[in-house]
Parts: structure tokens; C-alpha cells; sequence
């Protein structure tokens, strides 16, 4: 390319991108006018730089351009047999808006405009919900930004749900500041309540219902621990301080979707679970099913939420008499919240679906010079277990991208050592490892191993301390988060450990038992595609050894 990408991507959104009083909107589209050559000279280039970049993932979802900061999963939902996304991001020249992808079997997705962007009583869309209602219309539920605003609604009505019109009834709740709603209790007191993020809507007996998040109270009323942003400006914590403490939701209800009116905390905030300093935000409560296939709800419910200082976790509970009752509780990342901002739906077939957005973790200077940030990991089944906790594994679709399938039938590995495997990696691929019961301390997978030996990403179950482990302190020698993520898992008398792990340029997720997973990104720089399996404190034995090439599925 003789000409600087830059420039030219900079003329595409000079063209692309006009700002009115009210709604901004693509000039082109609007004015129908004549595509300038330079644009469309652009726009190839540009999509040629994506499909030549090293990290841009195949097969994850990524997004197609600008911003993805934060790039939350918003608004999934089901509809007339297709799957709906919306990924929060902040537009050149707009501000944060919700992109909109849909697609028929959650590999191929095709983008729709904008559905949500600045104006009509909002200078921006944060994180929300969608939810489907009985006369099939859409309803996306968001937090309005900036200040004193509140919660809004927006809906559409058509087949392909490409019109979205914001309520006039927003903010349907109200902010008194930002994030923050002031009531008052049957005396008179004054009390406070999240007024931000707001979940997906349910319907139950025709009334509709809603729960918002409380980063905002917990930060001025109930905890100003590690984690959170200093509070040296404010005052000391009220006498009530303990009142507004830990992951907190707020439940709202409605008759008609424009007047709603608080009915309590959704659930109660438990220390045994989560930390004082932890908040409840991007929430999405769903019922579970108790097959990876769906089927009929099993009772339970699923809530999904983020603390900002932790990342995404969950709770599996009981939803009765407008509470939920929390069975258990466990977390999707532990060391740190790389694994960020859950959103889930239910399909037609009754599987709970979830998505989550993988922080970059690489520079600023660096992304900037890209074009994109943005990506989410592979998108997870959910189902209760018979045992009452959570099962995960990537869905059934993935498997459509298999290709080239390798099969090696036993491996067996001497204690303080690793067996390499004949076939390499792939830059994408699928691997699956079943390592029958054993009596070794560590053993797993190092993928992605460079020649000398300077870069591999190691996966492993650590017995002792029952822990699915994730090391990626030598996954690249520049970019990523440099740790060893610890997941709880243990193995059952005589039950084998099965990995499925997948590989796409800068992500890897690994899957164990259908009962834990970790996903990270990486940022390989040698080019290693080498596989070996390792054991220390005891001999193991691989019986199966199952990998496919995985075909792109992305456009670009």
C-alpha cells in the first residue's frame, strides 16, 4: 500500500460520519448521495489491512471498525429464527452507540445499522438488554448517557428489527445523578437506588420487570475499597453504609413499559460470596434449562452480572414472589476481570447463550494504529447440573468449522517431562485431550510453543489445589496479561480430564468437563504453533488426542 491506511480511513469516516443537533447519521445514506472513489478505495484497503493483521481473530466475533471501548455484549435476543447481538462502542464523531449484527447459526453474522446512537434526550447508549415481547417486537432497555438522565427504552417492530425508535417516555427511570435514583420509604426517609445498567425485561402474569445496577451507589454510599475508582473528594461513608454494599440489583415493574416504579433488592448481597467492594452491573437474569441442548426451563435461574474490580460472575438461584434466592454462586474469572460484561439470551430451541467481552490488553498506541478493538469470547451454552451448579461448553455450531481432523489414540508422558506432538498447530484450530484418572500433581497442554522454547501458553489441572490453571506469563514477548489464571475445578474419583481448546490468532479459550472455562488473550510474536502434553508429580497416559483446522468464519 503506497498510501498511509490512516489517511485514507480517516477520509472514509470524514464522508461516513455527519453529527445533526438530534441524531447523527451517515451523510452518504441519509443524502443517498454519489460513494466518493477515494472511500471505496478505502474501505478495501482498510478491509485488506484487517484480513493481513496478525491478531484479529477468524472465527470470535470481532468488531468490524473503530472503538470497542467498552466494547460490552449488549441486547441479545431471538427472533424469527435469527440470533440478534448488539456490541456497545464508541463511534468516530458520535459517541457510544450499539452496533447490531445478526445471524442464522452464530458463526456468520451480518451487520445491520446502528440500533441505538446519541440524541432524542441521550448524548449516548450504555449497556442494556433486549427482550421479545408477546406481539413480537423488540425492546432494548439502556443506560442513558451522561448525568442526571436515567434508564431508557428503545423498540422495533419490523421483521429484521432494523428501526429503532427510542421511547418518549426516557428516561423511564429517572436519575437524580448519574447512576443514582433518590426515593423515599413509607416514613419519609430518604433512600438511594441504581438507576444504571439495567438488565434484560421479563414478563410474568402481563406485568414487566426490570433490575438495575449499582456501581454508582456502592461507590458513594457503601464501600470505597480496592478496586474502585478514590473517593477523596467525598464525604465519610454514611451510618447506613452496610445498607448499600456488595453486588446489589434494583427491581423496577411496569404495566405498560413507560411507567415504572421500584419494588426492591432482587436478591440479597451475601459476603460469603462476594467482597463488600464488589458491584452488580451488566446483568442479565434468564431461566435455565438442565440440557446443553435446551429444552424445557429446569426451575432455576441464571444471573449473569460484572463487579468492575472482578470481572463476570454468576449466580444460580430460585426466582419466586418477585425474589431471587441464590443457590450458589461462582465466578468466570479470578485474578483479575478480563473476561468482562456477560450478556445472554434464550433461542428457540431453549438454550441459554451467553457472550463476554476479552479486554485487549495490549497498548493504547498500538490499538489506535489498528483500527479495531473489540471481541468477544466464543459463545457458551448454559445448563444447571444435576448437582444444582452451572455447565458451560461452547455451542454445538462451533463444530461446523472443523476441517482436516487428526486423531492420535495414546500418548503416554514421563513425570518431568513433555511429549511433543508430530502434527503442529494451526493459527486456528480446535484441540481436544482426554488424559484418563491419574496419580500425577500437574498435567495438561502448552500450545502455541515457539522453537527455542521463549513462548508457549500452558493449560493444565493442578490437582493438589484442585484448579483448572492458565498460564500466559511466556504466551507472547510483548503484549497480554502476563499471569497464571486459577479457576476451582476438581476432578471426580476415576473421572478423565478433557480439554477442548480453542485457538484463534490472539484468543484462547479452554473448556474442561463441562463445568469450567478460561478464556484469555494472547499475543504470540515468534510464530510457535508447537503442541505437547506435560505431566509433573506422576506418569499420564492420553488416550484421545483430537484436533481440527477451523475455517474462518468472519468476513474480514
Amino acid at each position: 500500500m503506497k498510501k498511509n491506511i490512516l489517511l485514507l480511513f480517516a477520509i472514509l469516516l470524514l464522508h461516513f460520519s455527519a453529527i445533526s443537533q438530534d441524531k447523527p447519521t451517515p451523510s452518504l445514506v441519509k443524502e443517498n448521495r454519489p460513494i466518493p472513489k477515494e472511500v471505496i478505495k478505502a474501505t478495501r484497503e482498510f478491509r485488506e489491512r484487517l484480513m493481513a493483521d496478525p491478531y484479529r481473530p477468524a472465527y470470535h466475533f470481532a468488531f468490524p471498525e473503530d472503538n470497542g471501548r467498552p466494547g460490552d455484549p449488549n441486547g441479545a435476543f431471538f427472533a424469527n429464527g435469527r440470533y440478534h447481538l448488539m456490541y456497545l462502542y464508541n463511534r468516530e464523531g458520535v459517541g457510544f452507540s450499539w452496533g447490531h449484527v445478526s445471524s442464522t447459526d452464530l458463526l456468520n453474522w451480518r451487520h445491520h445499522p446502528d440500533a441505538i446512537v446519541p440524541g432524542n434526550g441521550d448524548d449516548g447508549c450504555f449497556s442494556g438488554g433486549a427482550f421479545v415481547d408477546d406481539d413480537g417486537s423488540a425492546v432494548l432497555s439502556y443506560w442513558m448517557l451522561w448525568g442526571d438522565k436515567g434508564i431508557g427504552l428503545a423498540k422495533s417492530k419490523d421483521a429484521d428489527f432494523n428501526n429503532w425508535e427510542k421511547s418518549a417516555s426516557n428516561p423511564v427511570i429517572k436519575s437524580a445523578e448519574w447512576g443514582i435514583t433518590d426515593l423515599k420509604d413509607a416514613s419519609g426517609k430518604l433512600f438511594h437506588v441504581g438507576s444504571a445498567d439495567p438488565s434484560n425485561i421479563w414478563k410474568k402474569d402481563g406485568k414487566y420487570y426490570m433490575a438495575t445496577g449499582n456501581l454508582l451507589v456502592l461507590r458513594k454510599y457503601g464501600s470505597r475499597g480496592s478496586g474502585l475508582p478514590a473517593n477523596t473528594d467525598k464525604p465519610a461513608l454514611p451510618e447506613d453504609s452496610l445498607n448499600y454494599q456488595g453486588d446489589r440489583l434494583y427491581l423496577f415493574a411496569s404495566d405498560d413499559l413507560k411507567h415504572w416504579e421500584y419494588q426492591h433488592e432482587l436478591y440479597k448481597s451475601e459476603r460469603k460470596w462476594t467482597n463488600k467492594n464488589e458491584d452488580d452491573m451488566c446483568p442479565s437474569f434468564l431461566p435455565l434449562p438442565s440440557s446443553a441442548e435446551g429444552g424445557k426451563p429446569s426451575g432455576k435461574h441464571l444471573l449473569l452480572f460484572i463487579s468492575h474490580n472482578m470481572g463476570c460472575q454468576y449466580y444460580v438461584g430460585s426466582y419466586k414472589n418477585e425474589h431471587f434466592y441464590p443457590d450458589n454462586h461462582g465466578r468466570m474469572t479470578w485474578k483479575d476481570n478480563a473476561y468482562f460484561a456477560p450478556e445472554a439470551m434464550v433461542d428457540g430451541k431453549g438454550r441459554q447463550i451467553m457472550w463476554s467481552w476479552i479486554f485487549d490488553d495490549r497498548p493504547d498506541s498500538v490499538i489506535n494504529n489498528r483500527g479495531w478493538t473489540g471481541t468477544y469470547g466464543l459463545p457458551r451454552t448454559l445448563w444447571v447440573g444435576s448437582d444444582g451448579t452451572l455447565r458451560m461448553r461452547p455451542v454445538k455450531e462451533l463444530e461446523r468449522l472443523r476441517m482436516k481432523e487428526s486423531v492420535v489414540s495414546t500418548i503416554k508422558v514421563v513425570s518431568g517431562s513433555s511429549v511433543k506432538l508430530q502434527e503442529p498447530g494451526k493459527e486456528l484450530m480446535e484441540l481436544e485431550v482426554t488424559i484418563p484418572s491419574n496419580s500425577a500433581k500437574q498435567y495438561g497442554v502448552k500450545v502455541g510453543v515457539s522453537e527455542d522454547g521463549r513462548e508457549e501458553t500452558i493449560i493444565y489441572y493442578d490437582k493438589a489445589e484442585k484448579k483448572l490453571k492458565f498460564d500466559t506469563r511466556k504466551s507472547g514477548l510483548s503484549f497480554g496479561r502476563k499471569i497464571i489464571e486459577e479457576a476451582p475445578f476438581e476432578l471426580k474419583d476415576g473421572e478423565p480430564l478433557v480439554l477442548r481448546i480453542f485457538i484463534d490468532k490472539s484468543i484462547i479459550e479452554v473448556f474442561a468437563n463441562d463445568r469450567q472455562a478460561i478464556g484469555r488473550m494472547v499475543y504470540p510474536t515468534l510464530g510457535g504453533k508447537g503442541i505437547s502434553l506435560f505431566s509433573e508429580g506422576g506418569d499420564i497416559t492420553a488416550n484421545s488426542i483430537k484436533s481440527w483446522e477451523l475455517s474462518p468464519s468472519n468476513p474480514y
